[in-house]
């Protein structure tokens, strides 16, 4: 009975050595990159001369100029710029309304502006307005995994230089008035990527000289709603993890593929020399009881 005892109890710490062999779980790192949105309702790049260039100023305006990760929004009715209209703050744009969001999560990246009721004006024609738009809105969207989109619209009439015109759908719209100067026109640019999205509601390239005299002269580009993003990454999924295992694997190469650490040979070695030990100690007393002695 001693024997069968100790048999018994060998081969059950054996189980139990190869019961709690380590069992590994292949998993993907996974982890998410934060988009990027923006949106301007207005942005001037223009040189200004005076007086037969007497006097030179760069005239550079950004209105509602909205950048995230992180929510952003901002609302201005009027811009404005000191010491280019006689040392008179001088309005270079006037709206209803100007608006410019940027917002961004782990799954979305949006940037969004609209003007309603516009009207830009440049120095040296303060009567006549550079251009005026009832309502122009631009949308940037940039989903995780999905591919960008980019939208701008244009609602009800424009005039330029104080003539009402119509714009094409593709290419530049060009307005020359000879009194006054030349503009020219892009509708609706936009532009896509696998992860990035821009589009512009209205982008001109002004060249402006009232009457020839040179009291005044503006060249430049004006750009008006604009929005702007770029995608997070998508998290990486995990792969599903190996379960538990109750039974002992005899294949040591097979554990290493599941994930058996370093001491995972010698915790082998330890459960099948138990196990030979159990199987000796019940052949010996299966021995013992068939002769009768005490061996």
């Amino acid at each position: 009975m001693p024997t069968r005892r100790l048999a018994a109890a060998t081969a059950a710490a054996a189980v139990s050595v190869l019961g709690v062999l380590p069992v590994g779980t292949a998993q993907a790192k996974t982890g998410t990159t934060t988009g990027k949105a923006g949106a301007v309702v207005l942005r001037t790049d223009l040189d200004v001369s005076l007086l037969n260039k007497t006097v030179t100023a760069p005239l550079a305006v950004a209105l509602n100029d909205v950048k995230a990760p992180a929510t952003a929004s901002k609302t201005a009715l009027t811009a404005s710029l000191d010491g280019v209209d006689g040392g008179q703050s001088f309005n270079v744009l006037r709206a209803d309304v100007a608006t410019a969001r940027a917002a961004v999560d782990k799954q979305r990246a949006e940037g969004y502006s609209n003007l309603v009721n516009a009207q830009v004006n440049v120095p040296g024609l303060a009567s006549v307005p550079l251009i005026k738009v009832q309502q122009v809105t631009s949308k940037a969207v940039c989903a995780a995994g999905k591919r960008p989109t980019a939208h701008s619209n244009l609602l009800g009439t424009v005039s330029v230089l104080g003539k009402q015109v119509t714009l094409s759908t593709s290419g530049t719209t060009k307005v020359d008035v000879p009194s006054l100067g030349q503009v020219r026109l892009d509708l609706s640019r936009t532009s896509t990527t696998s992860r990035t999205a821009a589009a512009t509601a209205l982008h001109l390239k002004v060249s402006v000289n009232p009457l020839k005299l040179n009291v005044s002269e503006v060249e430049g580009q004006i750009t008006l709603a604009q929005a702007t993003c770029e995608s997070p990454t998508a998290a990486a999924k995990p792969s599903p993890g190996v379960g538990s295992r109750t039974t002992p694997e005899p294949k040591p190469e097979h554990l290493a593929e599941t994930g058996g650490s370093s001491a995972t040979p010698y915790l082998v070695g330890g459960g099948a020399l138990l196990l030979a030990m159990g199987g000796g100690a019940v052949i010996l007393a299966r021995r013992r009881r068939a002769t009768g002695g005490d061996a």
